[in-house]
């Protein structure tokens, strides 16, 4: 199964950095006996490789080169491929660009500027033609919030002021044939979707069908200098909660309202 992690985004909210902000070191990681600091992005590539991904495609802006020299091309047992994305056209355009690589597997997207627990909460997602990962947040308006009709998504409520649900998408994964449909209704559509969502909303109308499953229990968007903070916080409290320390009460409030792609031209 194939990882796509869409990483052409500027990070404008976050900036200035002298380096693509999917480096961005938040907490760390313990490899061969030491600890190190921890790339933003590598919280998404674990989630993906424990997910079931065995390759992931980054998608990277031109420029973006310290991406690939950070993750050459191999992270633990996942092979690692790339995609340039001219300009920054919005999250469609990006997952699309993969085409060129994926192959007829199914396909785990996530965003690489995120930290979400439970690591494992993509194994929850079924084998199905289109899936989303469900996480809870006090604030849907500022992302997608996907209303539910049982566990069949019925409208994705693309920041849309009083929205519906408070289940927000963190991560979905897509078929074989998910892939395909949705791509050619993209290119149907002229390639006007920026945002996921209003894409959905098209397929879901046109007879297709997409599952929500709320296994998400904190999530964090790092793209700004209050989520980067918090972050931090999530991490050492979660470390501290897994070495028998109390850890946080609750999570489900701390995603950090983003611009539209079309004012800031990012993709995630």
């Amino acid at each position: 199964m194939w990882g796509i992690v869409p990483a052409a985004g500027r990070g404008s909210r976050i900036q200035p950095l002298a380096f693509s902000k999917e480096l961005l070191p938040v907490g760390s990681r313990r490899e061969n006996g030491m600890d190190r600091p921890c790339a933003i992005s590598e919280y998404l590539i674990e989630r993906l490789i424990l997910g079931g991904v065995d390759k992931i495609c980054f998608v990277i802006s031109p420029g973006k080169y310290d991406i690939l020299e950070y993750f050459g091309d191999r992270y633990d047992r996942a092979q690692l491929a790339y995609v340039v994305q001219p300009q920054a056209s919005g999250l469609c355009d990006a997952v699309f660009r993969a085409s060129t690589v994926v192959g007829d597997e199914d396909v785990l997207v996530g965003l690489p500027d995120t930290v979400w627990f439970p690591k494992g909460a993509l194994g929850a997602l079924p084998d199905a033609e289109l899936s989303f990962l469900l996480f809870p947040v006090e604030h849907p308006e500022y992302f997608d919030a996907v209303v539910l009709d049982g566990e069949r998504v019925r409208e994705i409520q693309v920041k849309q002021a009083g929205a519906q649900s408070n289940w927000i998408w963190g991560a979905f994964r897509m078929s074989a044939a998910g892939f395909r449909d949705l791509h050619l209704l993209w290119k149907q559509r002229g390639c006007r979707d920026e945002y996921f969502g209003t894409l959905v909303n098209g397929y879901l109308e046109a007879g297709g069908c997409g599952i929500g499953v709320k296994a998400g229990e904190s999530y964090v968007d790092v793209g700004t200098l209050n989520g980067y903070r918090t972050a931090i916080t999530l991490l050492a409290d979660t470390q501290a909660a897994g070495a028998g320390r109390p850890g946080p009460a609750s999570y489900t409030a701390l995603a950090v309202p983003k611009p539209s792609p079309a004012a800031t031209g990012v993709t995630s």
